[in-house]
């Protein structure tokens, strides 16, 4: 993020404009939505301009730019239309101190004017690091379609009751007051009676949550998928803008953690495959005690938590302690790395059954049904299994599994840094080692990848 997105209070500021036609006009349509004192100057100025100034809305010079124009000024736009004057006005803009925007001169710029939609005092700020205007105003229009034209109106009434609602405790209380506002009582009362029927609706509503009891602490697990925030179920999204503190492992992609509330406590429950980890009696206890203090808890799990994530001694934990609960499933890997291969992890006429099996577990390798296992067309995802790839294939080969037969480990399925390694039982530990994985993988046994290379060397070769 080069252009760090803040919103600047411009009443009674001054703003300097330095241009006389299209351009400038364009950025005085964008100013006059704030209460900024404005000075245009332009050596030859549009007769819209003129008659902006004769109507009061700004201050016109019809000089070009001079040393001293843009003292005091919290923002300067050079807007000329002529790159000379541009470069030379913003110089004279910059010694006097002033923010500079160049218009479609993004090098040349100290800020950016985002697209914006405009609800006042609801305002939404969109901006590509001027990568991709057409974007941006695609965003706008989607931005726009979507939020009801009443919502400033809803706001404005907000905003003025907003020393009443402090009546509430900070935190959960205060924010399910807002959000029932916002939601549900103020849309329906604007739509029955109008904006004077919302200052009344809002302390009803007030009375009626400081006279609520406090709500009860709530623990949701929930899985995050694979890594690909797009795979996230809508739920989950849901449940992670709700959420007072969030408890996650170490495998949740950081693009997913980015998506809870920001005033969320995030605490890394550390969990990885043969790393270290904070204990589950430990994770237990972080539940209990902030749900027991009425806070809404996410424990969020890579997968579904209900695949290999500990799920019944979490839930162990906060039945002991009376805590409510509930589960919100994920895409689990084995989906994710399939779908990677482009792959079906059933196939009529060549497996009716699908194995999830756990490469280790708490004691070491976990035992498996191995002559099941080694049974031609059997598929099997095996969870966290690298690390043990040479004890798997000797337990599968000595059971009667046939070397060729093939075994596809994905690194970080469904992320940006997913990699296909395409393997057979006899090579696996040889072409594990040689490709040293560093992210979780999930070793696919009895697939291939569908119309991809058949070695890993000439795999290894393309993803360079």
């Amino acid at each position: 993020m080069r252009h760090f997105p803040i919103f600047l209070d411009l009443d009674g500021a001054r703003v300097v404009v330095s241009g006389g036609d299209q351009a400038a006009l364009a950025k005085l349509r964008l100013l006059f939505k704030t209460p900024a004192r404005i000075t245009v100057f332009a050596a030859d100025p549009a007769p819209d301009l003129h008659a902006l100034a004769h109507a009061g809305r700004i201050t016109l010079i019809a000089r070009a730019m001079e040393p001293g124009d843009a003292l005091c000024a919290r923002l300067f736009y050079a807007a000329n239309d002529d790159a000379a004057e541009d470069a030379r006005a913003a110089a004279l803009a910059r010694a006097d101190g002033a923010l500079v925007n160049w218009v479609d001169n993004l090098n040349g710029s100290q800020f950016i004017t985002p697209a914006m939609v405009d609800r006042s005092p609801v305002t939404v700020a969109i901006g590509t690091e001027g990568a991709a205007p057409v974007l941006a105003r695609r965003i706008k229009a989607h931005l726009e379609s979507h939020l009801p034209s009443n919502l400033g109106v809803l706001a404005r009434a907000g905003q003025a009751f907003r020393k009443a609602a402090e009546a509430l405790p900070m935190g959960r209380k205060r924010r399910e007051f807002w959000a029932d506002y916002y939601d549900r009582t103020g849309p329906r009362a604007f739509e029955q009676n109008g904006a004077a029927a919302l200052p009344r609706t809002l302390q009803n509503l007030l009375d009626d949550h400081l006279a609520a009891k406090p709500s009860a602490g709530h623990v949701d697990l929930v899985g995050s998928g694979p890594g690909d925030p797009d795979l996230l179920t809508l739920k989950a999204r849901k449940l992670l803008d709700e959420a007072d503190v969030v408890i996650h492992d170490r495998l949740v992609s950081p693009a997913i953690l980015e998506l809870a509330r920001r005033e969320a406590v995030l605490i890394n429950a550390g969990k990885k495959g043969f790393g270290p980890a904070m204990s589950q009696e430990e994770i237990g206890r972080l539940m209990v005690e902030h749900a027991a203090q009425g806070a809404h808890v996410v424990r969020l799990k890579s997968g579904d938590p209900g695949v290999f994530g500990r799920l019944d001694e979490e839930l162990d934990a906060l039945n002991a302690a009376g805590i409510e609960w509930a589960i919100c499933p994920g895409i689990t890997a084995a989906s994710a790395a399939a779908a990677q291969l482009g792959q079906s992890l059933t196939k009529r006429g060549r497996n009716s059954d699908l194995r999830l099996l756990t490469g280790h577990d708490v004691k070491g390798f976990a035992e498996q049904d191995w002559r099941a296992l080694s049974r031609p067309g059997t598929v099997a995802a095996i969870y966290m299994g690298a690390r043990g790839a040479r004890f798997l294939q000797g337990r599968l080969l000595m059971h009667g599994a046939g070397p060729d037969t093939p075994v596809t480990a994905v690194e970080n399925a469904s992320r940006i840094k997913a990699r296909v390694i395409a393997s057979t039982l006899a090579d696996l530990p040889a072409d594990l080692e040689a490709a040293a994985p560093d992210g979780p993988v999930i070793l696919m046994l009895g697939l291939a990848p569908r119309a991809a290379a058949a070695h890993l060397p000439q795999l290894q070769e393309e993803l360079a």
